[in-house]
């Protein structure tokens, strides 16, 4: 199954002001064939002890609940 970039970045948007709220944003990277999503997490989320709980019970979550061709989701 093809991963659609467009509804990734339709969706980071959608979770872009709860992490903006906090100081912080993200970026897309990448999107891998294998539905493996890369983001840059920025501003106080990037160093902040709290990213990895950010990644993964927000970003990967709301990612893979909407876009079920999203495997995993990675911050570089």
């Amino acid at each position: 199954m093809a991963v659609d970039r467009e509804r990734i970045e339709r969706v980071l948007e959608l979770i872009r002001p709860s992490l903006q709220a906090d100081g912080g944003d993200l970026e897309l990277v990448d999107v891998g064939d294998d539905g493996v999503v890369t983001v840059h997490l920025t501003g106080a989320c990037n160093g902040c002890p709290l990213s990895q709980l950010t990644l993964a019970n927000g970003v990967r979550r709301v990612l893979k609940e909407r876009v079920p061709s999203v495997t995993d989701v990675r911050a570089v």
